[in-house]
């Protein structure tokens, strides 16, 4: 695509990043170290992370088929081009929760993140804020609230400074650091649960993501082999969210000292399900303390891991084999954001055709910070917005929210076959 060429439109041409990196190879010689294609990053990263590091990004629960039916449902859906359409410019804005963002486009909550990079949630964090991207925090998270709030503005500062053309807005209007969620794990100590939302609203996260299918830790197999449970090891990592809050401390900073599970023991993975009557607590009520529709302000609450068209009804997230059922439940009624084996931008396209308002994203940016730190994880990020915003093009799909949200028409599904996975790609 020559840039000379284009005008400037809603959104930036992300397209011109594969542009720029075959002209770096072909002028300079200069080789990305580690492939994008989906199917070879986990591979790669057995040669840049130890063994704990590598299982725990690729380890699934059980035999890993919930895993595998991810991108099979994929697969069978396919994209129906449309020809002779100007998409000279295109327009993948869309608006989260009052934020208006240049993609609908989200980083997943992933905890550990010093396991596959020394700064560990930094990282994605700093790259969400360039790229203007909404960044989730997970509750195991390796590094303080605090300090991945920063390292988020840091970025933001970058975005504002190199491209001032593409401003996006949070929602009181104007200009914003890219928006911040806070995954919760909610343990049942109550006080401590209020100390953490109240440390990440400070912080700027206006989101709160109740994640409700992970009281305790999957029976992942491959983790098993190797005994890989980061927490119970010395020097462990993932405890900085509760070493760095003063109530968790105070209560249990002794015991911790003793046994370096009893974080996420008791208030990440605790095994003791919460049910929908806690619900009105978290969100609305908490006498005599605040909870955080009434710490924020009102902001959002997100409930993530629903994949029932009966929970969705109470509920904000999906998986997505129920996508398409629970989208026509509850239409525009809650906003529907999908985290499961996004990999490709038409995955991405596809999700948001069959319904999501956007996609999260996790394993991908891991793989990319395991190669290379921050910028492994910057080019994993900036290649998915190229592939999406090249498959609009080539598509005939000038606006992701006017051409693509809730459009079947651009889909068609194939009820057969499976998903060709690396081995068979490799015979391809």
């Amino acid at each position: 695509m020559d840039p000379t060429n284009l005008k400037k439109g809603p959104s930036p041409h992300y397209s011109l990043y594969q542009r720029e990196v075959f002209r770096a190879g072909g002028e300079e010689g200069r080789l990305p170290t580690f492939s994008v294609h989906a199917e070879e990053m986990p591979e790669e990263t057995k040669a840049t992370l130890t063994n704990r590091g590598y299982f725990y990004a690729n380890s699934n629960a059980g035999l890993g088929w919930t895993d595998r039916a991810n991108r099979d449902a994929f697969f069978r859906w396919r994209i129906i081009p449309r020809m002779l359409v100007d998409t000279t410019t295109r327009d993948l804005t869309t608006t989260i929760f009052g934020h208006k963002i240049p993609a609908p486009i989200m980083f997943a909550p992933i905890g550990i993140n010093k396991l596959y990079t020394p700064l560990g949630e930094l990282v994605p964090a700093k790259i969400a804020g360039e790229l203007g991207i909404p960044y989730a925090l997970s509750t195991a998270s390796s590094n303080s609230i605090e300090s991945v709030a920063a390292a988020n503005d840091e970025g933001a500062a970058v975005k504002n400074e190199s491209n001032s053309v593409h401003q996006y807005s949070g929602p009181n209007g104007g200009n914003a650091q890219s928006p911040r969620f806070f995954q919760l794990y909610m343990g049942h100590d109550d006080e401590i649960t209020i100390s953490l939302l109240e440390r990440a609203w400070k912080s700027g996260f206006d989101v709160c993501m109740l994640t409700v299918d992970t009281w305790q830790l999957g029976w992942r197999p491959t983790d098993i082999k190797i005994a890989n449970y980061v927490f119970y090891y010395p020097g462990a990592v993932g405890n900085e969210v509760g070493e760095s809050d003063p109530v968790f401390m105070r209560k249990h900073g002794d015991e911790l000292e003793k046994d370096s599970g009893k974080w996420i023991d008791s208030s990440v993975w605790h095994g003791k399900a919460h049910t929908w009557a806690k619900m009105p607590w978290l969100i609305k009520e908490a006498s005599p303390l605040l909870a955080w529709k009434r710490i924020s302000g009102g902001r959002p609450f997100v409930i993530k891991g629903i994949q029932s068209v009966e929970d969705a009804l109470k509920a904000y997230e999906v998986g997505l084999e129920m996508l398409p059922e629970i989208a026509e439940a509850v239409g525009d009624k809650m906003t529907i954001l999908f985290d499961s084996g996004v990999r490709t931008g038409s995955d991405v396209f596809k999700a948001i055709a069959l319904g999501a308002h956007a996609v999260m994203v996790g394993r991908l940016y891991v793989w990319g910070m395991s190669h290379q730190g921050e910028h492994g994880c910057r080019h994993v990020m900036k290649s998915l917005l190229a592939d999406l915003d090249i498959t609009m093009t080539v598509g005939g799909f000038r606006s992701i929210t006017q051409d693509v949200y809730r459009n079947k028409k651009v889909l068609r599904y194939n009820p057969s076959g499976v998903a060709p996975g690396p081995d068979e790609h490799a015979r391809l």
